[in-house]
């Protein structure tokens, strides 16, 4: 394989700010946060919903639904990087429609097959194979092939919306608003509407409930894509030297991708955020359905651990810019980990205190997902240093598919961990409790696993992620270098930080 400065040599691309364009600014950043506003109104309902929808109002085993979630994720291997090869290597008519485009094309099919997953009539089929199958059909269209071909697009743009570093920090925190208020509005107002109490005192879940819910969050989704397409704009082009090739093979691409340091680090903390991340939002509503024998009670503690996260709109640059993303995201999970390890140990039965308890390491954590978005823009500018080519599609598409790979994990161990602890779905179904054993199990899942991964992802950014704030900044100075020339020439003279 060629090195990277010679890949760098042969390849000759320039990126340059594209002309005519108004500055950068709040109408950038308000619409990109509506883009990921829409993201969640699929996917946190998704995250949050899906498996306990399946086996409390549809009937299926929770193995099952932990084996669907993982086997997406291998096939999402494929969709992923063929995504992103795809939004890479299409040829684009417009100038600044190389990421938009697919939110106007997307938008539409992703909201109907995120509806059709919620189906509430799937729970009178008789037969237990057929409410797998349709299960596992809109599962595939839904997460595979439509959230896919919007997804990919939609996180690839950050980096093309500006080319100035704290620009992008920026866009990750409006970003990261975007899916804050997303899962406030779907974490606080559907438990309202899903759950309530039969005649034996038990709290279930109403599958009727869960469909219409469904169908409003997917018709908001669109409008907010809609609000995202109109409001951004693509700034950052690559103009290729007419001298040399202008794309380099997808074999010598994908080569200097897997060798891209920065990148495998940021795929291992990717893989711990999201395993602990959503295997605690799983988790969190059967803790309220069967510890705290209250469903509704997810509601305040959604609020709690939320909204507190809207004054990281303003102090999440900030933190950036003194202390470096890495930095700063490494002290910020190792404190949220420790937080709900401490609250396992402490096995408390006061729903209040464990709110307060999990607020705090909520918060703590909502530091690093506010810049996560950033981080993978700061890769990106590590691969052009690299090798000359940003591959903005392809290398976000193999940080997606790392993200995807850690929900399926998350929903396989959320389903597998249940029938470890030997839930019941006969007594879920059928409105009965679970037994004191399952309800400590779960005690346990929602504090010490989320808490454990919490720590571990903290560690990944210190010892595995190379990219600390002189790195960055080293990198752009470079870059700033290149656009100013205005050519590839400079892509041969300077070497990487490392």
């Amino acid at each position: 394989m060629a090195s990277p400065k010679q890949q760098a040599d042969s390849t000759r691309a320039a990126t340059v700010e594209l002309a005519g364009t108004r500055p950068f600014g709040m109408r950038d950043k308000i619409g990109y946060m509506f883009g990921d506003f829409g993201n969640d109104f699929t996917f946190t309902l998704q995250a949050t919903f899906f498996m306990v929808f399946y086996t409390n109002a549809v009937g299926i085993e929770p193995g099952h639904v932990g084996l669907l979630l993982l086997g997406a994720r291998v096939m999402d291997g494929f969709t992923d990087v063929g995504m992103g090869i795809i939004v890479d290597r299409l040829p684009v008519k417009r100038e600044g429609e190389k990421f938009r485009r697919w939110l106007k094309f997307i938008a539409v099919p992703v909201a109907l097959a995120s509806c059709l997953m919620y189906s509430a009539f799937v729970a009178d089929f008789a037969s237990y194979g057929a409410r797998l199958a349709w299960m596992c059909a809109t599962y595939f269209l839904w997460g595979s092939l439509c959230y896919t071909a919007i997804n990919i697009p939609y996180g690839s743009m950050s980096s093309v919306v500006s080319s100035d570093p704290d620009h992008r920090a920026e866009l990750s925190v409006y970003r990261s608003t975007g899916a804050t208020l997303a899962n406030i509005a779907i974490t606080t107002l559907i438990p309202l509407v899903i759950y309530s109490t039969n005649s034996e005192g038990v709290s279930v879940l109403s599958g009727p409930a869960m469909n219409i819910s469904a169908a409003v969050c997917s018709v908001l989704a669109v409008v907010c894509y809609a609000l995202c397409y109109f409001n951004v704009q693509e700034r950052v082009v690559t103009v290729a030297d007419p001298d040399s090739s202008s794309k380099a093979g997808i074999g010598t691409m994908l080569g200097s991708i897997f060798t891209n340091r920065a990148l495998l680090g940021l795929i291992a903390a990717a893989l711990l955020l999201l395993v602990s991340t959503l295997f605690a939002g799983g988790m969190i509503s059967y803790l309220f359905l069967n510890y705290f024998g209250n469903g509704r009670l997810q509601s305040p503690a959604s609020l709690a651990g939320l909204l507190p996260g809207l004054v990281l709109i303003v102090l999440a640059p900030w933190l950036s810019r003194r202390f470096g993303k890495a930095e700063v995201g490494a002290v910020a999970m190792l404190g949220g980990g420790t937080v709900l390890i401490i609250a396992y140990f402490l096995h408390i039965t006061s729903a209040v205190l464990w709110i307060v308890l999990y607020a705090i390491a909520m918060f703590s954590t909502a530091i690093f997902n506010y810049l996560v978005w950033a981080f993978i823009t700061d890769v990106i500018d590590f691969q052009e240093v690299r090798t000359g080519h940003r591959d903005d599609g392809t290398v976000y598409a193999v940080y997606s598919w790392s993200r995807k790979l850690g929900q399926a994990l998350a929903g396989g161990l959320s389903g597998w961990a249940l029938g470890w602890i030997g839930f019941s779905t006969e007594a879920a179904t059928s409105g009965a409790e679970q037994t004191q054993a399952v309800n400590d199990g779960i005690y346990m899942l929602a504090n010490l696993v989320p808490g454990v991964g919490y720590v571990l992802v903290g560690l990944a950014l210190v010892f595995l992620y190379p990219l600390k704030k002189k790195v960055v900044d080293a990198n752009n100075e470079i870059l700033t270098a290149r656009r100013a020339a205005g050519t590839g020439d400079a892509q041969g003279s300077a070497s990487p930080a490392h």
